[in-house]
């Protein structure tokens, strides 16, 4: 009789356990396989403790996942807020919470003679993504506070970061402008960088500190895992924070790297870390406001639609 008593308990406490497991959030997150999201998210699996349960669905590039958030296969991608807010000016209503602060870079060869954005003009620039590419835009108008025609005086090759690396390598251009973690192998192999996303900002007279990074999910999706969602952003800051200072955490995900040498995984760790958010607030969403303004005018239109101002609810709100 006791035995049986016993054998009951335990398979209710184990039906509640897994009724428990069975009540947790499920977010679906779409990230690239070789990007540096997927870091931070296996790091964060292991806390065992949440309240939401996360599915990494692994894409092939950041297309694929705007695509993928738009037909419902996943909740959650890391985008860009410009995006967003071109979305909710059709009537969509996905918004944005920051992830990282860190962006491209400008990069050239040690022994360059480039030391400044004047020093560009007559000179092949490699410039990772399109002529819409953020860092190009803003680097122009930076340029064009120097009555500098950024546009007419360099000779642009444009193309995905890894070949942008390629090129400047093999002196096919004389400086790259690219990604962060692109940027960041590079001068872990002796280049050097000559500004970054966050020093063209400043250039322009932005003093914030702007996300360039976040997470990108539907509103209404949110709004009935209230608790959870922002649980996992509150997660998401620790584990990067633990990644950050535990040299011990940093050890597990090198191999996500995909980097052997310890002098580009020292790179590759300080910039990230150079990318923690210390503070999302109402000034740094103004200043996203007149970045906003900037790009609308740099692009024709083209990179943030016909929406004269940035759009009420692009970013999430955590209460």
């Amino acid at each position: 009789m006791k035995f049986n008593v016993f054998l009951l308990i335990s398979l209710c406490l184990f039906a509640s356990c897994n009724s428990y497991a069975a009540e947790k959030t499920v977010i679906r997150i779409g990230v690239q396989a070789s990007g540096t999201v997927d870091w931070e998210l296996a790091a964060l699996q292991d806390n065992r403790q949440a309240d939401f349960q996360l599915e990494i669905q692994h894409l092939a590039n950041a297309e694929a996942g705007k695509i993928a958030l738009q037909s419902g296969a996943v909740d959650m991608i890391v985008s860009d807020w410009i995006w967003v807010s071109s979305l909710r000016a059709t009537g969509s209503d996905f918004t944005f919470y920051p992830y990282s602060n860190t962006s491209g870079a400008l990069v050239v060869a040690e022994k360059s003679p480039i030391h400044s954005i004047k020093d560009l003009k007559g000179k092949r620039l490699g410039i990772a993504g399109g002529e819409l590419d953020k860092n190009w835009l803003l680097l122009q108008a930076l340029a064009g506070q120097e009555q500098l025609d950024l546009n007419a005086s360099v000779e642009k090759v444009f193309g995905a970061p890894p070949l942008i690396n390629e090129q400047i390598k093999q002196n096919r251009v004389d400086a790259a402008l690219t990604y962060w973690h692109f940027a960041a192998r590079l001068e872990a192999q002796g280049y050097r960088q000559i500004i970054d996303g966050r020093g063209i900002l400043k250039g322009l007279g932005i003093q914030e500190n702007v996300p360039t990074l976040g997470y990108v999910f539907k509103e209404s999706w949110a709004n009935s895992r209230k608790q959870a969602i922002n649980n996992f952003f509150k997660a998401s800051k620790q584990t990067k924070n633990q990644l950050c200072t535990s040299d011990a955490a940093w050890q597990k995900i090198i191999p996500l790297t995909k980097v052997d040498d310890l002098p580009t995984q020292t790179k590759l760790r300080q910039r990230y870390c150079e990318g923690n958010i210390e503070h999302w607030g109402k000034q740094e969403q103004q200043a996203a406001g007149r970045i906003y303004a900037i790009l609308r005018t740099l692009s024709n239109k083209q990179l943030t639609g016909n929406s004269d101002t940035l759009q009420p609810g692009t970013f999430w709100s955590v209460e």
